[in-house]
């Protein structure tokens, strides 16, 4: 963590946020967690997420989906140097984002253009549930 204290206006503001970080931990995580930020959207056939990874590698993601769920992995590399001041974030990230309608896994795609990764999830009926037959012995 780097803290400016070079502007007296935001002391304040990066002493609360250690103090936070240390005291209330867990509000902490879950901010840390939301990354890469992401949009979802929908039209009649597919499900759309659009996740920023600016300077990410493809190799260095990983992208896993069931019926309801997308998750996304990956580690976004520091590069090497001395930095003075670091703000973008940098190490193993994983998001787990729930789909609320079911897609179709097999026919999912993704590619990344302009360091905005895009996929596209095919929409899926709902499963029909299936009577099953009970044999006597």
């Amino acid at each position: 963590m780097v803290i400016d204290l070079g502007s007296v206006y935001n002391f304040p503001y990066e002493f609360d946020k250690v103090f936070n970080e240390v005291f209330n931990p867990q509000q902490y995580k879950r901010r840390k967690s939301s990354y890469p930020p992401i949009n979802i959207g929908e039209d009649e056939n597919n499900v759309y997420v659009h996740a920023e990874m600016p300077g990410l590698a493809i190799e260095d993601m990983d992208i896993a989906i069931t019926a309801k769920d997308l998750v996304i992995k990956g580690e976004r590399k520091l590069p090497e140097g001395r930095y003075f001041r670091q703000e973008r974030p940098s190490g193993v990230f994983q998001r787990i984002v729930s789909i609320n309608t079911y897609v179709d896994v097999d026919k999912v795609s993704a590619s990344i253009k302009d360091g905005v990764l895009k996929i596209v999830m095919p929409k899926a009926g709902s499963p029909v549930p299936k009577k099953v037959a009970v044999e006597v012995e």
